[in-house]
């Protein structure tokens, strides 16, 4: 698979954002077909960092309402990279 297509964006949430802080926690929204040892490559040939760790879980489509209709959101993995102390990643702005 091409790193292009494993990664898909990264989450920039509250909650992610202090992981970040607290724990050099950075979170990814990922092809649902990539595995860790993928996702790991890709990360490292992007930012140019190395990875301690990778945690991947899927997140499940959600029921929600459309006016009268009942409709589900999107499935779509995600990853949790954990990297060494003093190594951080750099998101450009406006994206």
């Amino acid at each position: 698979m091409e790193i292009s297509k494993i990664i898909l964006a990264p989450i920039v949430t509250e909650a992610s954002t202090a992981a970040v802080s607290a724990f050099n926690q950075y979170s990814f929204k990922v092809n649902p077909l990539a595995n860790k040892y993928q996702i790991q490559h890709a990360i490292e040939q992007v930012f140019g960092v190395t990875i301690e760790k990778v945690r991947v879980l899927s997140v499940h489509a959600k029921t929600r309402r459309f006016g009268k209709r009942l409709g589900k959101t999107s499935s779509w993995k995600k990853a949790i990279v954990t990297l060494p102390k003093g190594q951080k990643i750099e998101f450009a702005k406006g994206v």
